[in-house]
């Protein structure tokens, strides 16, 4: 037997994707960031509600705070708009008079509201560390190889890119270029539609899920019409001839949160709440919005409850802070609104930005220092921009 107490330790060198998970290294590639510069407050300090409010009102109008429909609750408090991603960046750019703009989501929301807003504003990240799972799983070098894997099969011209809202900067500045357009899951089958006016087949970015839904079940297209493409493979895992045969080319990501909910989800709710109305994303997996009743962005979630009748039931698949958000909103109407999994299932990257981290933001902009600034390098900004604005365009 091994005798443990005099074993030597191993010499083991931490890779760098395990520093970088254990958030003490960058990837200046990638969507996350890891450094925080500074002494944030104290999570446990009673005083950080009043501190937050004290800093905002100092800076008066020189401060304009988002907060996406994900945020704690702590956080939404303090917001000036709420909303999602692509709705905040636009109110942001409608709000000229702001110096700073702190962006309580994740970086690629910032980065929308930096290729959004004037060159005098500046757009704050209280985490640097609150990135995006889904967007990670697009690169500009994975993409740029798919695009030469598309060529080499002869049919890159026919090629449109549509790129989900919900992508880094480099994504979206090569969809910009290549002649595609963005989308939000409010207006994917418009962009879609747009794009089969201008060639023959889509290239739909980073998130699997609602290019396929809203395909298949929007536009009416089969699974057969729709392959999937692996970065991680060579030539994504697919053949010359699967790629000229495909009308919709979707790339291999998902969102970690949505990506979560199962059909035994939808079945299980079904049997603990009878005549319970289930209502999902569309980010969600494809026999989940197949099981049910309704599909809609945050926006349409929204909505879909205040719309819905006293005494009515619901089962919600989105991120569980708007979802707990709604089912108190609503409780007084007899309206009862439960998540959709039993597991609880908040979004871990969104829920960096805490209050400790607005507090140190705000108090540090009050104080005439600018931290966490998010800047898109003019070049990308150009062509990110271009793909904003031809959705802009859509009808």
């Amino acid at each position: 037997m091994r005798d443990v107490t005099t074993a030597q330790p191993l010499d083991v060198q931490p890779t760098p994707l395990a520093l970088l998970l254990l958030g003490r290294e960058a990837d200046p590639k990638s969507e996350r960031g890891v450094e925080c510069p500074g002494d944030l407050p104290s999570p446990s300090d009673p005083d950080l509600v009043a501190r937050a409010r004290a800093a905002k009102e100092k800076l008066g109008d020189k401060v304009f705070v988002l907060g996406h429909h994900y945020q704690r609750d702590e956080v939404i408090q303090f917001a000036d708009v709420t909303g999602d991603s692509f709705k905040l960046a636009r109110d942001a750019a409608a709000k000229p008079e702001a110096e700073y703009i702190v962006f309580c989501g994740v970086h690629f929301m910032a980065e929308s509201a930096d290729i959004l807003t004037s060159d005098d504003q500046k757009v704050v990240l209280p985490d640097l560390a609150a990135g995006c799972s889904m967007a990670d799983m697009a690169t500009a070098e994975q993409v740029a190889e798919c695009w030469d894997v598309l060529t080499e099969a002869g049919i890159a011209e026919q090629v449109v890119p549509v790129s989900y809202m919900n992508s880094s900067a480099d994504i979206k500045a090569f969809t910009g270029k290549h002649g595609g357009t963005i989308c939000t899951s409010s207006n994917a089958k418009k962009a879609l539609e747009w794009a089969f006016e201008q060639g023959e087949k889509v290239l739909f970015l980073p998130d699997q899920h609602l290019g396929r839904n809203t395909a298949v079940r929007d536009m009416g297209m089969s699974l057969e019409d729709c392959v999937l493409y692996n970065p991680h493979k060579p030539n994504g895992g697919l053949t010359a001839e699967e790629l000229r045969g495909a009308k919709m080319i979707l790339w291999r990501g998902h969102c970690s949160v949505h990506g979560r909910f199962s059909l035994d989800s939808v079945n299980d709710v079904r049997e603990r709440i009878p005549g319970v109305n289930v209502l999902v994303h569309p980010e969600c997996k494809h026999e989940v919005v197949a099981a049910a009743d309704y599909v809609g962005s945050t926006e349409y979630i929204i909505k879909a409850l205040e719309a819905a009748p006293r005494g009515s039931k619901w089962a919600i698949g989105t991120e569980l802070n708007l979802v707990r958000r709604l089912a108190n909103r609503f409780a007084e109407e007899d309206k009862e609104i439960v998540f959709l999994d039993k597991t609880v299932c908040f979004c871990s990257t969104m829920n960096r930005i805490d209050l400790p981290h607005l507090v140190w933001t705000l108090e540090s902009l009050a104080d005439g220092k600018l931290i966490n600034q998010i800047q898109v390098d003019p070049e990308t900004e150009s062509f990110a921009k271009l793909a904003l604005e031809r959705m802009l365009a859509l009808p």
